[in-house]
């Protein structure tokens, strides 16, 4: 296989891991928090990476990272994992996963808008066509949710959460020229699970209330969404770039709300599949431009 090929395979794999690891997460928080529900996920994950790095030896590379490359990763991590994961996690227990995704599938854009502002990538009409349909999603799926009395939360966490998760790109591609893309992705994961660590007091008891099927689901979520999905996206970027790469992974908002429709049962509605497809179809421009 050779490596364009190898690079759409992956980023085909990182929509599916993310659009099922969207699913189990929704099962997971039916009574649980955002926070508890992330933490547990992170732990989990973070063991499993720790685990590969001392089989595969990736403990060297970490060691000989600079001070300034640790502490990028780390910002990156709370911003991708953390503060931007809080926002979708929550939006997705207000809203459910098919009004959540076609808003929280805005992150290139402003991954696009900082890297115009504070690197000088220039902006073309195809951008400007991209984003423009992105946003008149956005107001199509909030149509719907004021018609059918959806808080109003929901809809500012699921803007939150790309926001977040674009600054958590931005710096992850830095990282991905330096770092090896395995180190790359299980560090992040660790640094995530340390960075949580803080709320992890005040969620003891909720932690302990966890389900043994709550708990399968939300191990099928790491592993999905944190090693498959996260790895195989940083891989491709590292192979194909992220211009073939993220319009590829672009597929998982319609991932996610065709299996939300089919297992969790959430109405189909023309105005959220009509804003779903601007979205999508927005991003692909954008990450084509």
């Amino acid at each position: 296989m050779n490596t364009l090929m190898l690079g759409v395979a992956l980023s085909l794999l990182s929509a599916f891991g993310w659009g099922v690891s969207s699913i189990l997460l929704k099962i997971s928080m039916k009574d649980k928090s955002a926070i508890t529900v992330n933490i547990v996920r992170l732990y989990i994950i973070a063991v499993v990476y720790a685990v590969f790095f001392t089989i595969n030896g990736n403990w060297r590379e970490v060691l000989n990272l600079t001070p300034l490359q640790l502490m990028v990763a780390f910002i990156s991590a709370q911003f991708g994992f953390v503060i931007g994961d809080y926002f979708f996690f929550s939006a997705m227990k207000i809203m459910g996963v098919s009004r959540t995704v076609p808003i929280t599938s805005s992150y290139p854009l402003w991954a696009i808008l900082w890297a115009y502002l504070f690197l000088g990538r220039s902006i073309n009409v195809q951008i400007v066509l991209g984003a423009f349909l992105i946003v008149l999603a956005i107001i199509i799926v909030r149509q719907d949710e004021i018609e059918e009395h959806v808080n109003m939360k929901g809809f500012v966490f699921a803007l939150l959460a790309p926001l977040s998760w674009s600054f958590a790109i931005i710096t992850m591609e830095w990282l991905s020229a330096q770092i090896s893309p395995f180190t790359l992705a299980g560090l992040r994961m660790m640094f995530a699970a340390l960075g949580i660590t803080v709320f992890l007091g005040k969620h003891k008891s909720e932690i302990r209330a966890i389900t043994k099927r709550e708990f399968a689901a939300l191990t099928g979520a790491a592993f999905l969404g944190l090693f498959v999905g996260q790895y195989s996206f940083v891989k491709a970027v590292s192979l194909v770039g992220s211009p073939i790469a993220a319009p590829i992974t672009a597929v998982n908002p319609i991932i996610s709300a065709t299996l939300a429709i089919l297992i969790l049962k959430e109405p189909p509605n023309s105005k959220i599949l009509t804003g779903l497809v601007m979205a999508v179809i927005g991003v692909i421009l954008i990450s084509t431009a």
